[in-house]
């Protein structure tokens, strides 16, 4: 082995470091994950990503010393993303746009280019995988395109530095990160070292000339090339697009932010000319339902600030088999396993010979404690064949004694409700006595589900 040079095992999933092969990651605990790599000592006094040695020492401050100087946010003018980001780009931030190859990472980049250099802003797209004319044949799909977009297309780190050096962009998408490499790591573009020190540089690219970067991981299901969970914990805010490429709609969800909520979620739409904003995601996800069919029921989740109407799919068979199948999409399967043995032990309902299907119709993923009780009645539908009124409304946490307990953000369900032309609302009973006279739509309190039960 060449001098200077040693090997590392590092795991794919999470980059975690061992001098030796494990089977099992200790960091992550996921199985055969670890890959060996050839890394390069690393010189005194040279900055890495891994550790802050420089050759400059820093002296602490006193805390009350410090002036804060507050940046204004950059608008996108894709309201969608705004809200994701907290209100807009902050100068100087690192935002990793993580998902699915295809699922449209590079789609929404180009529109934020777009809508950026129309402003004024001078915006630099850095491409590792297409070539120019492929960049310009998506770009004349999004739209025109000023002077203010200039394009390069490179992976050596080095060169990207100098022309960022030179240009002096007010904003810089990477596109991706798993084809850069760094000289002065010896392993090969994509692997978690190369990922990492890549990473680093950037972020003093990023911090010290303020450049807002954009980088773009892809997420693979086989593990072969580093995910972006070895960088969240070094960039600013990571989002992360969802869905599916067979399902039109796209949500972009923050996972991580340090300028605003991580509650936030932004949903978009996969047109022929890119990806649209759903201003209405509630009015959007509840198109085409059907109105008189069992087992349906439409539930509202807060998501951030926003309450979004979804409709929940249930369908109850009697099994062929001696063991029931169970199924759920969109929803957590144990949640749905748990609701129903309290169906099972609280409201005496024999599921136990039944196949359960339980689906989340738009393509979305919800985790709310508020839609369990959506999720029952739905269950309850299909298996006596009773319809649910389609201008009923249902939300609440159902706990293990069959109890309906109180959710956040009441009113604002109410209010989405009744905007969208609802007429009764079943939920807690916790919640109704603050809003009684406030709405023109009937609200229903339940204490437990036999009360919900009995109200469809």
């Amino acid at each position: 082995m060449a001098k200077g040079k040693k090997t590392l095992f590092f795991c794919q999933n999470c980059g975690y470091e061992s001098p030796k092969w494990l089977g099992q990651c200790p960091g992550c605990r996921e199985w055969n994950s670890f890959v060996e790599e050839t890394v390069s000592a690393t010189a005194k006094g040279k900055t890495t990503a891994s550790g802050s040695t420089t050759g400059k020492k820093n002296e602490p401050v006193i805390l009350a010393d410090i002036s804060i100087q507050e940046n204004d946010r950059i608008k996108t003018e894709i309201e969608e993303l705004d809200r994701v980001l907290g209100g807009g780009i902050v100068p100087g931030s690192m935002v990793l746009v993580g998902g699915d190859p295809g699922i449209g990472k590079s789609t929404l980049l180009l529109q934020v280019c777009r809508q950026l250099t129309g402003k004024g802003h001078k915006v630099l797209y850095v491409s590792g995988e297409e070539s120019l004319g492929q960049i310009k044949l998506r770009a004349k799909r999004i739209g025109e395109f000023n002077e203010n977009l200039l394009l390069l297309c490179e992976t050596n780190l080095e060169n990207i530095r100098s022309v960022i050096e030179k240009v002096k962009p007010e904003m810089v998408v990477i596109d991706s990160i798993q084809t850069m490499y760094n000289e002065e790591v010896s392993s090969a573009p994509g692997s978690v070292s190369q990922v990492r020190e890549s990473t680093g540089v950037l972020m003093q690219i990023a911090k010290g000339m303020g450049i807002s970067v954009f980088i773009v991981g892809h997420v693979t299901k086989d593990g072969s090339v580093a995910g972006p969970r070895v960088l969240e914990h070094m960039v600013d805010t990571v989002l992360y697009f969802e869905g599916d490429r067979q399902v039109i709609y796209r949500i972009l969800r923050g996972v991580k932010n340090r300028f605003g909520s991580t509650n936030e979620i932004g949903v978009f739409e996969m047109r022929e000319k890119g990806l649209m904003e759903v201003k209405n995601p509630s009015q959007v996800m509840l198109n085409g339902r059907p109105t008189d069919a069992s087992g349906t029921a439409v539930v509202c989740s807060v998501e951030g600030t926003r309450p979004i109407l979804i409709e929940i799919q249930a369908l109850v068979t009697r099994t062929n088999f001696g063991l029931p199948r169970r199924t759920s999409v969109g929803i957590d399967y144990n949640r749905v396993n748990l609701l129903m043995a309290v169906l099972e032990k609280r409201a005496g309902l024999h599921l136990g010979d039944c196949d359960a299907y339980v689906n989340l119709a738009g393509g979305m993923k919800l985790g709310e404690p508020a839609i369990d009780l959506g999720v029952v009645l739905a269950i309850v539908s299909s298996y006596r064949n009773q319809v649910i009124d389609e201008q009923t409304l249902i939300f609440g946490e159902v706990g293990l004694s069959g109890e309906v307990r109180g959710v956040s953000m009441a009113e604002s369900r109410v209010r989405e409700a009744e905007k969208l032309g609802f007429t009764s609302c079943i939920m807690p009973k916790a919640n109704v006595e603050s809003l009684q006279g406030k709405y023109e739509i009937k609200l229903i309190g339940v204490a437990n589900i036999k009360e919900a039960m009995n109200c469809i």
